[in-house]
């Protein structure tokens, strides 16, 4: 039986969150889509492209680390990538206001 294709982001995101459920990942996600944020503004600022390029490898270098070494699953950016970098910073602003916490409701 063939899987059930999503078809959008209010759809994804709760894949994404069963998908994010360990602790240290959460926390690894949280850091590296903040670097990403801090890499992009300081790039902005000072016009220096080194930090736009800094930008996918402390992303998805944090993000990565806690797939595969905390959740040991695959990271969802491969089937659903555009659903799954929104929910990248979905995730990061639930975290940051609470909505959200570093460890996984059950």
């Amino acid at each position: 039986m063939a899987e059930k294709k999503i078809k959008s982001l209010r759809e994804f995101y709760p894949f994404y969150l069963s998908q994010h459920t360990n602790t240290t990942s959460r926390i690894l996600h949280f850091i590296g889509t903040g670097l990403v944020v801090l890499a992009f503004i300081t790039g902005f600022l000072f016009h220096n492209w080194h930090f736009f390029l800094a930008m996918p490898v402390l992303g998805y270098g944090f993000a990565w680390v806690g797939h595969f070494f905390f959740e040991k699953n695959k990271p969802a950016t491969f089937q659903y990538p555009g659903y799954s970098l929104a929910s990248d910073f979905i995730l990061f602003y639930d975290l940051l206001t609470g909505k959200q916490g570093f460890v996984a409701r059950k």
